[in-house]
């Protein structure tokens, strides 16, 4: 094993190299926990669970894997119970947006963001289901606003279909699951302040101000802001709390 006791919970984060992922394996590793740090780039993922694991004194193992294959993830999933032995919760954070009119959205990027956001969280909750099952623990899916308004001035459709996608699969695995004992839910961030959307910012700074101007907080969520709701939602304080999709977004919706 790498060093976590067999009495330490470990926490599996994907798309955790970085932005709101990296967040969440952050809030877990300062609660003390294992952290499973796996990330489609391996390099990536590797130096942030060295970074982590020295800056917190957690245990930290970065593990390459593209979500969107049964094998790969299949072999994540072995991988953990034989190096970790255990896992108490998942945390699907991996996911991606490409943009463009309806009317001419490629076909490609359809499928890769169908395969990544949707496909990708449905595979890493089914080949975990067992290792969750035998702790009793919890899965906390990313979804988004988008799933619940139809953002502007962007306009991604295949990213807001499976984020809407995603609340309905966190209610039916929640469903399923709760004789097992494992809770399922899921969040939704409201516009954060991840690497992805400062690039955005960058090159259409009109763009940033009306994501701004339409959040009632005026500002960004920070990564941190969704980990904490992440870590309390895999906290035994949420212990009556599942199939559930909680909005972190500093008012967004609830000015529409």
């Amino acid at each position: 094993m790498d060093g976590a006791s067999k009495d330490v919970e470990v926490a599996v984060v994907t798309g955790a190299a970085g932005g709101i992922g990296g967040a969440v394996a952050r809030a877990f590793a300062e609660r003390g926990q294992a952290v499973v740090v796996a990330d489609v780039r391996e390099d990536a993922a590797v130096e942030a669970a060295a970074r982590l694991s020295a800056e917190t004194g957690a245990t930290a193992v970065g593990l390459a894997v593209d979500v969107t294959d049964s094998a790969q993830v299949r072999r994540l999933a072995r991988t953990v119970r034989e190096r970790l032995g255990r896992a108490d919760h998942l945390v699907n954070c991996a996911g991606m947006s490409l943009s463009s009119p309806t009317a001419a959205h490629p076909d490609a990027d359809w499928h890769r963001v169908l395969e990544l956001n949707l496909t990708g969280t449905f595979l890493m909750c089914r080949e975990f289901a067992d290792l969750l099952s035998a702790t009793r623990g919890t899965v906390v899916n990313i979804s988004s606003i988008a799933a619940f308004a139809a953002t502007r001035p962007e306009v991604h459709v295949g990213y807001d279909a499976t984020k809407a996608a995603i609340v309905a699969l966190t209610r039916t695995l929640a469903v399923e699951w709760a004789p097992k004992g494992v809770r399922v839910n899921a969040v939704a961030p409201g516009y954060t302040d991840t690497e992805l959307l400062r690039d955005v910012g960058s090159e259409s700074p009109e763009t940033l101000a009306a994501w701004i101007e339409q959040t009632p907080q005026r500002r960004l969520m920070a990564p941190a802001d969704i980990a904490n709701v992440v870590r309390f939602l895999s906290s035994s304080d949420a212990a009556a709390i599942t199939g559930q999709t909680i909005v972190a977004d500093g008012g967004y919706l609830a000015a529409k």
